[in-house]
């Protein structure tokens, strides 16, 4: 596999307090096309420009009120993978040292082979630089790759699905809209959209749409001048624009109410945001995410999301399975969250029985997996033996069964019957008896795998 390094412009910055030399530097090094040439006659104007962050800097030892290592010095400062060329008008070898200890790439003397030491020395950095990034492509490419399985956790069917919609999000720039209950990671998996896309090293900026007043939520957003409210005592800088360069995640999206829904559609479409107390536009460079439990189509049927902002936002659909459709990923995740627990708390590690890890598997968690942390969590503190056993995992029964998935009349028949095998110490007389059936019925069904007892 190779990749094809980006062809761009190399920003070389010339500082020569010499008209005559800079002009010289200027015209041989500006015959390559791509080459975009600066000249500083002065240290000051020089130093003010080094946020642009050139590629090359070639620097005259010798300048007026500065020495040459206090310059390269600001430039390792504030421009560290700037490679920087000393030119000097003395061949010292001490001083040619000293600069290249301090962070100089080579010492050029003035003389009649400057131009050719120069070109040459030049097309070397290019080269280095040329190959940082096809390295740094190659190791985003391989990161991409290799480790969105660290992230999201899962050999069930429905999560490879969700796997393959990540991966095609973060190659991308398109939307995206993260659906599914709550409690079954949507933050999670846009952290992972944005930790795999080419915004990767910009702020990642999550919102919690239904934790925030109404009424404050614009100015949360957007920002806020000093005085643009009662208690607006300063400048706020919006989410909007502390995302800037990089990803904003919208959770709970639906819950904004329809007035504000309009302000981030002109956003969106606009890529330019307005404080409150402000007429002044700001422009931003945000993708954005959004998630929700509802079901935003109705929303709109309803009135209650407009119609536009859901097609601005929808981009890429991902949507989240229950942890109750997962099967065995149940067993992944508490592995996993076991794991952390323990590292973080510094306990040391036990494992799940098999009759615990039973117990996990036959559970519906309506809070999905933000109830199988708190699950897993308790146990881990519970446990007094070499493993964690039923006795460990408590698990909150509700008592309204839910019925937000759908299941055959077997299945819910299956479940009745295993949650009373639990609560009865598995004994199969007596929840014949408490539920009216034959015991042969049971059996049959302990046989078929559909329930499983402990012994």
């Amino acid at each position: 596999m190779s990749v094809s390094p980006v062809k761009c412009r190399t920003k070389i910055f010339v500082l020569e307090d010499d008209q005559w030399y800079s002009q010289f530097l200027h015209y041989h090094l500006s015959l390559n096309p791509d080459h975009e040439v600066l000249v500083f006659n002065t240290a000051e104007d020089f130093i003010k420009n080094l946020h642009e962050l050139p590629d090359i800097v070639t620097l005259d030892y010798y300048l007026p009120g500065f020495a040459g290592e206090k310059i390269l010095s600001k430039i390792v400062e504030l421009s560290p993978k700037t490679y920087t060329l000393v030119i000097s008008g003395q061949e010292d070898i001490s001083k040619a040292v000293n600069m290249i200890k301090e962070g100089a790439y080579d010492y050029i003397v003035k003389n009649e082979e400057t131009k050719s030491r120069l070109w040459s020395t030049i097309e070397k950095v290019k080269h280095n630089i040329s190959l940082k990034q096809e390295i740094e492509e190659l190791r985003n490419e391989v990161k991409q790759k290799y480790t969105l399985g660290t992230e999201i956790i899962g050999n069930s069917e429905a999560m490879q699905k969700v796997s393959k919609l990540v991966e095609k999000a973060a190659r991308s720039a398109i939307n995206v809209t993260i659906t599914g209950e709550t409690g079954t990671g949507k933050e999670l998996i846009a952290k992972a959209i944005h930790q795999h896309s080419d915004r990767c090293k910009k702020p990642f900026v999550a919102v919690n749409i239904s934790a925030i007043p109404n009424e404050l939520l614009e100015s949360e957003l957007f920002g806020h001048e000093k005085g643009a409210f009662t208690g607006a005592a300063g400048l706020r800088i919006g989410k909007f624009e502390e995302a800037n360069g990089g990803t904003i995640f919208l959770d709970e999206i639906g819950e904004m109410n329809v007035n504000l829904q309009a302000k981030l559609l002109r956003v969106l479409q606009e890529r330019e945001v307005t404080r409150v107390g402000s007429n002044t536009t700001i422009p931003v460079d945000v993708r954005v995410l959004t998630a929700t439990h509802r079901n935003l189509m109705e929303e709109v049927i309803n009135g209650n999301f407009r119609e536009d902002l859901y097609y601005r936002l929808l981009g890429i659909k991902i949507q989240l399975p229950a942890l109750r459709e997962r099967g065995h990923d149940v067993l992944l995740i508490a592995q996993k969250l076991l794991e952390n627990y323990y590292t973080q708390n510094s306990i040391s590690p036990k494992r799940l029985s098999p009759e615990a890890q039973r117990k996990l598997l036959n559970h519906s968690y309506p809070g999905n997996v933000r109830e199988l942390k708190a699950i897993v969590e308790l146990a881990a503190v519970l446990c007094e033996k070499e493993a964690i056993s039923p006795e460990d995992i408590q698990l909150q029964e509700t008592k309204i069964q839910n019925f937000s998935y759908e299941k055959t009349l077997d299945e819910y028949i299956a479940d009745t019957v295993q949650k009373y095998l639990d609560k009865y110490n598995y004994n199969v007389l007596s929840v014949a008896d408490k539920l009216k059936i034959g015991k042969s019925t049971i059996y049959r069904m302990i046989r078929k795998k559909e329930v499983v007892i402990n012994n």
